[in-house]
């Protein structure tokens, strides 16, 4: 999902650049590439990437990284998706 983007602004995800200690464990876990490592230390990319998914934050050795996990667009995206499907499965005559 290579530049997908979410509404602007509006992610709960806080990082604390003090408090990282460079493990790069966030960089591994994201699944939107939110986090990279630039002089030694976790920095915020592309926040708006943020699913809210919470993997960095419970992955982050050093608690840097909060985040409310499953309150973002990520919920509404997926019930979304499955309602389309379910609605194209019965319209059409496909077993």
């Amino acid at each position: 999902m290579r530049g997908f983007r979410y509404l602007s602004n509006v992610a709960t995800l806080e990082m604390k650049p003090e408090k990282c200690i460079g493990c790069g464990k966030c960089v591994e876990v994201c699944p939107h590439q939110v986090f990279a490592l630039k002089e030694k230390k976790a920095k915020l990319v592309q926040f708006d990437a943020c699913m809210e998914c919470g993997a960095c934050a419970k992955n982050c050795p050093a608690s840097a990284i909060q985040v409310e996990s499953g309150v973002g667009c990520a919920a509404g995206l997926i019930m979304e998706w499955m309602r389309d499907c379910k609605l194209n499965r019965l319209s059409t005559d496909c077993c």
